[in-house]
């Protein structure tokens, strides 16, 4: 609780700075332009849109920028990393993937990238058993409902646990096991036809979507002296 209002309190400041400098007619971009604050700010005193944006929902965006855009990219690298350490077969081969598909190279683009196929199952599995959330954000009934045999009252708060339903063996093999094969030949595209909470696309978390889901940085290497 208190780490939640010490941000809050952060975050206040800094659109009440942008409030004061927009009075005096200063922008606060980097190159002396409108920021993302700003364009929220003049939105907010235009007061035209359905839904008016109030000093709270601007915290709720950048909370949301900070928060579900970085720590969630973060979390999943992390436990990519310790997958791969537990499973030293699986990092053998991702390197060798990796170090094959860009030998020799000094630049590369988004089509080599596209072509690391093992890696992509690797990430896929790990998201499987270690999603960056694991209780999706809450949502209020609208209305009655019936599942499974359980009444859910009007207004009840439902949280859905995404680690369980990954984990669950009815519906997966050996669910506590990572087994890249179960992605390799799925006949189910889990980009796109799924609800974006529960999709297993290397997307999920990014504060900006990029045109590749699937995003490399390069670091050298010293090569193997056997």
């Amino acid at each position: 609780m208190y780490l939640h209002c010490k941000i809050d309190i952060i975050i206040e400041d800094v659109i009440n700075e942008h409030k004061q400098n927009l009075a005096t007619g200063k922008f606060n971009g980097q190159l002396g332009g409108e920021d993302l604050i700003d364009v929220l700010l003049r939105l907010m005193k235009d007061g035209s849109l359905q839904f008016p944006i109030t000093t709270n929902n601007i915290k709720a965006i950048f909370i949301d920028l900070f928060a579900a855009g970085t720590e969630t990219s973060s979390s999943i690298v992390t436990w990519v990393m310790v997958e791969m350490m537990k499973n030293p077969s699986i990092l053998i081969k991702a390197q060798a993937e990796v170090r094959d598909a860009f030998k020799g190279k000094e630049t590369f683009n988004e089509n080599d990238v596209e072509e690391l196929k093992y890696l992509k199952l690797v990430i896929k599995e790990t998201f499987r058993l270690h999603p960056p959330l694991p209780l999706l954000n809450s949502r209020e009934c609208r209305e009655e409902t019936n599942i499974n045999g359980y009444t859910i009252p009007l207004k009840t708060t439902i949280m859905v646990n995404v680690w369980a339903m990954r984990r669950d063996p009815k519906y997966w093999v050996d669910a506590k096991s990572i087994k890249l094969e179960r992605f390799q030949h799925s006949t189910m595209d889990f980009t796109g036809i799924t609800p974006s909470d529960l999709d297993l696309a290397e997307s999920a978390g990014l504060a900006v979507l990029r045109k590749s889901d699937f995003y490399l940085i390069a670091t050298p290497y010293p090569p193997s002296s056997e």
